[in-house]
C-alpha cells in the first residue's frame, strides 16, 4: 500500500457511520474530544436506513419480560421527539382484536403497563375503540369489531443519522464517508489506523481510543483488530419491508399479530404510500447485499390481507427495502432476540469499545453511556449533555427544551410557508420536514423560484442538491433520492440516471476531507 498522503491525530476514531457511530461522534465532540468518524459507504447506508422507522418502546418486548429495555426506550421516545420535531412525530397505532388472539383484558392490561412504564407529556394514553364506528375500522374486514389504540412515534431514520453527523461536525468532528478502515494496529500509546477514501487516496489516523460501531460488521472488525476467542458474537436478523400505494385515508398506523407471534405494522408513508413490515429471519449472507425474498413479499402481503378488506398482492408492491439487524446473540428465536445493546471494552492496551445490538430509539442513551466510558478513560471531565439538546433544525421555537414541542410543528410550518410564499406550499412543507430551521440555510436570501437554479427533476432544484452536498455528505443520486429524502418513490424511474449525470457535470469542491 502506498504511503498515506497525510495523518490525522485525534482522541477518538469511530468506525461506522450508522446511528450508533454518528450518535457517539456527536456526544464525544460535544464534550470537547477530537473525533474522526469513518464510514465505508454513505451515512446510514445499511441497517440505520432499513428500520420500520419507529421511535417506540417496543410493545411486543413486554411479552418477553424485557421491562428495562421497554422503559428505557419509552423514556427516550419523548426526549427524541423534543430533540428533532421536524423528523419525528407522534403516531397512533390501532390494534384490531380477534377472538383467536389473547383475551382482550390481557391486551388492555399490557397497554396500561406500557402507558405507565415511563412518564408521558406529549403522547396520549391507550384506549379501547369500536372499529364499527372508528375511522380505522373502515379499511378492515368486518369481523374486526373491536380493538385498541396506543401511542408511539415515527422517525425518518436516515435523516436522524445525518443530523447527528452534522451536529458532530459542527462541534469539531471530522466525518469521512466512502472511507474504509483497511488496517488497525495497537501501539504502546494509541492506535494507528490506515484509511482509504474513495477518490482521495490513503490517510493515517493516530487515535487514543477506537470505537467499533460497524453494525453488522462489528464482530468481524473486532476479530480482525483483536483476534480472541469467545466474545463479540452477533446474531444477524434480516428485516424486510414492502411499500404499496396508500390503502387507507386516515393518519393512524396498524399493528397486526400473526398466529406465529410475529408483529407486522402497516404505516402511512410518504403521503401517498403505506409501509408494511417487518420480517424476522436469521441471515447468513453478505450484510452489504441484503434484499427481500419472494417468500417475504408473499408473507407480508398475506398477513396484511388477513386484516384489510382489499387484498394486498405482490403486484401491488412498488418498492422494498431490507436490512440486517446486528443483535446480541442470546439463543432465542429470531423474533424474540433482545434488542438491547451491550458495550464491550478491550482495555489491554489502548482501549477499543465495540457496540453490540441496540435499536434506533435508544441510540442517544447508548451513545451517552459509551462516551461516559470513553471520557473516563481519556481523562475528560465534561459531563453528559445531549438529553436536553436539540438536533440540527429542531430548534423551531428556540433551543430551550420547554420551547420545543412536536405538537406545534404544523403551526411552525404554516408560518414558514408564509415566509416563502413564492414556493409551492407542498415543497416548503417537504423542506420543513427534512431540514427544520435549516430551511433558512437552504433558501437563504432567495426570493423567487429562478434563484433555486435548475429544476433537475420535478420538485428537485439545484439549490437543494448543493445544500445536501455541502452540508450533508451527499455524493450520489442514491444518497439524495433514497437516504437524504425518499424522492425516489415520487419521481420518474429514470430520475436517478439523470441526477447522477447532473452531479458528474457539476462537480462540487468539498471543504472538508469528507
Amino acid at each position: 500500500m502506498a504511503e498515506p498522503q497525510h495523518t490525522l491525530d485525534c482522541d477518538v476514531l469511530i468506525v461506522g457511520g450508522g446511528i450508533n457511530g454518528a450518535g457517539i461522534a456527536r456526544d464525544a465532540a460535544g464534550r470537547g474530544l477530537s473525533v474522526v468518524l469513518c464510514e465505508k459507504d454513505d451515512l446510514a447506508s445499511h441497517t440505520s436506513s432499513a428500520s420500520t422507522k419507529l421511535i417506540h418502546g417496543g410493545l411486543r418486548y413486554l411479552e418477553y419480560y424485557e421491562f428495562n429495555l421497554v422503559r428505557k426506550a419509552l423514556i427516550e421516545r419523548e426526549v427524541l421527539l423534543r430533540a428533532a420535531p421536524h423528523i419525528m412525530w407522534p403516531l397512533r397505532f390501532v390494534m384490531p382484536h380477534a377472538p383467536s388472539q389473547r383475551p382482550a383484558l390481557m391486551i388492555r392490561a399490557g397497554l396500561m403497563l406500557y402507558d405507565l412504564l415511563a412518564k408521558r407529556e406529549l403522547l396520549p394514553a391507550s384506549a379501547g375503540i369500536n372499529l364499527r364506528t372508528h375511522a380505522a375500522g373502515k379499511p378492515l374486514k368486518p369481523e374486526f369489531q373491536r380493538g385498541f389504540i396506543y401511542s408511539d412515534g415515527w422517525v425518518d431514520d436516515a435523516r436522524l443519522v445525518v443530523l447527528n453527523a452534522i451536529d458532530a461536525c459542527e462541534k469539531g468532528a471530522t466525518i469521512l464517508t466512502q472511507t474504509v478502515c483497511s488496517a488497525l494496529t495497537r501501539k504502546a500509546d494509541g492506535w494507528e489506523a490506515s484509511l482509504h477514501k474513495s477518490g482521495c487516496g490513503d490517510f493515517r489516523v493516530n487515535a487514543r481510543y477506537v470505537v467499533n460501531a460497524a453494525g453488522p460488521w462489528t464482530a468481524d472488525f473486532l476479530h480482525s483488530a483483536l483476534p480472541k476467542e469467545g466474545r463479540g458474537k452477533l446474531r444477524l436478523i434480516k428485516g424486510s419491508h414492502i411499500i404499496v400505494k396508500r390503502i387507507f385515508e386516515h393518519d393512524n398506523a396498524y399493528i397486526f399479530q400473526h398466529p406465529d407471534g410475529r408483529i407486522v405494522f402497516a404505516i402511512p408513508y410518504e403521503r401517498d404510500f403505506t409501509l408494511i413490515g417487518t420480517t424476522d429471519l436469521d441471515y447468513q449472507g453478505d450484510a452489504g447485499q441484503v434484499a427481500i425474498s419472494e417468500d417475504e413479499i408473499a408473507y407480508l402481503c398475506g398477513l396484511a390481507s388477513q386484516y384489510f378488506v382489499k387484498p394486498i398482492m405482490p403486484a401491488d408492491v412498488v418498492w422494498t427495502y431490507s436490512g440486517v439487524r446486528p443483535l446480541v446473540e442470546d439463543g432465542a428465536d429470531a423474533k424474540a432476540v433482545t434488542r438491547d445493546y451491550r458495550l464491550e471494552v478491550d482495555s489491554e492496551g489502548p482501549p477499543m469499545l465495540s457496540v453490540f445490538g441496540g435499536k434506533i430509539t435508544t441510540f442517544r442513551k447508548l451513545a451517552e453511556e459509551a462516551v461516559d466510558q470513553i471520557a473516563k478513560a481519556l481523562g475528560n471531565r465534561h459531563g453528559a449533555w445531549t438529553h436536553n439538546a436539540c438536533l440540527p433544525g429542531g430548534d423551531l421555537f428556540g433551543a430551550e427544551p420547554q420551547n420545543r414541542s412536536v405538537l406545534e410543528f404544523d403551526t411552525w410550518v404554516r408560518n414558514v410557508q408564509g415566509r416563502y410564499s413564492w414556493l409551492p406550499q407542498l415543497l416548503v412543507a417537504r423542506y420543513a420536514r427534512a431540514y427544520g430551521t435549516r430551511i433558512h440555510t437552504l433558501l437563504g436570501k432567495k426570493d423567487d423560484v429562478a434563484a433555486m437554479g435548475e429544476e433537475i427533476a420535478p420538485g428537485l432544484y439545484a439549490a437543494e442538491v448543493e445544500y445536501l452536498r455541502r452540508y450533508e455528505w451527499a455524493r450520489t443520486a442514491q444518497d439524495i433520492l433514497w437516504r437524504r429524502s425518499k424522492l425516489g418513490l415520487h419521481l420518474p424511474p429514470d430520475t436517478g440516471d439523470k441526477l447522477q449525470a447532473w452531479l458528474a457535470a457539476n462537480p462540487f469542491q468539498y471543504k472538508q476531507a469528507a
